[in-house]
């Protein structure tokens, strides 16, 4: 089972794989060299980045977040204004604080390593750490997987049953169809049911206050690239517009019948303008997803009528159940699945949210989850650059989009549909292992090699 604590996580952009898992696995590294007493034996410390991480790491910020994490900080609490100075310090001075405290000789430019030729036997985001003593002596090596949405995992682990709490939870469910029938049985709604499977691991007081902070980062992301301007960095001359499409819409002198679409894609556009930035932004499930969910939020907030904070909670709490059936069933990594991983996944959280939110039956809410994500299947991952831009920002307006849309759809109906969420989540998977490496978060296919010819 995945906690809304797990599935909605607070970091920096631009990435989740590559930015948010680098930074907390090369954290945990240091940790643990730490509880074993040897972090003060260490002189130099090397980091191998292989697969995706190694061919679009430089254009996802990876080497900037190994060095973050290296340096004791965490995304969940890094302040993204301090970060840049804290890197260019360590490129500069070619000296790093391990863990914040134990200085030792670190060049970046020679200490991370992008090989983009080995093979990741267990995962395409991959990264190896190697510590060695004033003699060169190899003192520890790990190598960790970054296996989508910021969650890590040794490459050991990779694949095989993690510990789980399952037991202590009232409410235990691998699938849709078993999401739907405890929550039949017991008489609840699917939010009901998170609720109940929260308060069994943490205090009830705990899991309101995680649910409003995640509310007030996403709706701070929102606000701050709504009021930010510029260029964002990366090479590929890209301008914020999130800004100037507010104004234009707050200047009209008469609403246009479509006008609500241009405010949801105004809402994701900002989120992902800020992700590509390397600003704070909530993993929803992904960080190239970021914006779907908030937007949705949002505009669940500023045009429903009757929205509140308890709808609000609501929306994430069916959300976390639907983004955990895909990472239990499926996967949430563009590096292994592609965009339909990380946008489409994004997608049908959103709409399962949405629909919840405004009063749709369990089976309504399945069926909105199912619409997000049927019209997302074979959706390539293709960042032109390696950087979080074209065309992942735009691409996570059509996502809020059609989240909207998939919950509009569901409410119009009974719940009945053809197609369960359980099937498109296995052929999510499916097609997902079928897609060529190329389109996987690799920029060696797609837009990503087609833009020069253009």
């Amino acid at each position: 089972m995945i906690s809304v604590f797990e599935l909605f996580k607070i970091g920096i952009g631009p990435s989740s794989s590559h930015t948010v898992g680098p930074m907390a696995a090369a954290f945990s590294y240091v940790e643990r060299l730490d509880r074993a007493g040897l972090l003060g034996e260490v002189a130099r410390v090397e980091v191998a980045l292989f697969g995706s991480l190694a061919w679009t790491g430089k254009g996802h910020g990876t080497d900037k977040a190994v060095i973050l994490g290296l340096a004791g900080e965490r995304p969940q609490t890094v302040d993204p204004d301090r970060a840049d100075a804290l890197v260019a310090e360590a490129r500069q001075s070619r000296r790093l604080a391990l863990g914040g405290r134990h200085g030792i000789g670190f060049d970046p430019a020679t200490d991370i390593l992008f090989d983009g030729v080995s093979e990741t036997p267990k995962h395409p985001n991959t990264l190896a750490f190697r510590a060695f003593d004033r003699r060169g002596a190899l003192i520890a090596e790990e190598r960790w997987c970054s296996i989508g949405g910021g969650f890590v995992v040794p490459e050991a682990e990779v694949g095989q049953p993690v510990r789980s709490d399952d037991a202590v939870l009232p409410f235990p469910f691998r699938n849709a169809r078993e999401l739907l029938a405890r929550a039949e049985a017991a008489g609840l709604s699917i939010a009901e049911l998170m609720v109940a499977n929260e308060h069994a691991r943490r205090p009830a007081a705990e899991v309101e206050a995680h649910l409003d902070r995640i509310v007030a980062a996403m709706m701070s992301c929102v606000d701050r690239g709504i009021a930010t301007t510029g260029e964002l960095p990366g090479g590929l001359s890209v301008k914020r517009r999130a800004k100037a499409i507010r104004d234009r819409l707050i200047a009209r002198n008469a609403p246009t019948p479509h006008e609500v679409m241009d405010w949801v894609s105004l809402y994701a556009i900002a989120v992902n303008e800020e992700n590509a930035a390397g600003g704070r932004v909530v993993t929803a499930p992904t960080n190239g997803a970021a914006g779907v969910v908030p937007a949705t939020l949002r505009y669940y907030r500023d045009h429903c009528p009757g929205a509140n904070r308890a709808g609000m909670h609501l929306f994430l709490l069916t959300a976390t159940a639907i983004g955990a059936l895909f990472k239990m069933n499926a996967s949430i990594s563009g590096a292994e699945v592609g965009c339909q991983g990380e946008v489409g996944v994004a997608c049908s959280m959103a709409a399962a949210g949405l629909a919840a939110a405004l009063g749709a039956s369990n089976e309504q809410i399945e069926n909105a989850a199912e619409i997000g994500m049927e019209h997302h299947l074979g959706m390539t991952c293709d960042p032109i650059g390696g950087l979080v831009q074209v065309p992942c920002i735009e691409r996570n307006a059509f996502g809020a989009i059609s989240a909207v849309n998939a919950a509009s759809l569901a409410l119009h109906g009974d719940g009945t549909h053809v197609v369960s969420l359980d099937k498109v989540i296995v052929t999510m998977r499916e097609t997902g292992r079928d897609m060529a490496s190329k389109y996987k978060e690799t920029s060696l296919g797609g837009l990503a090699v087609n833009l020069p010819e253009c």
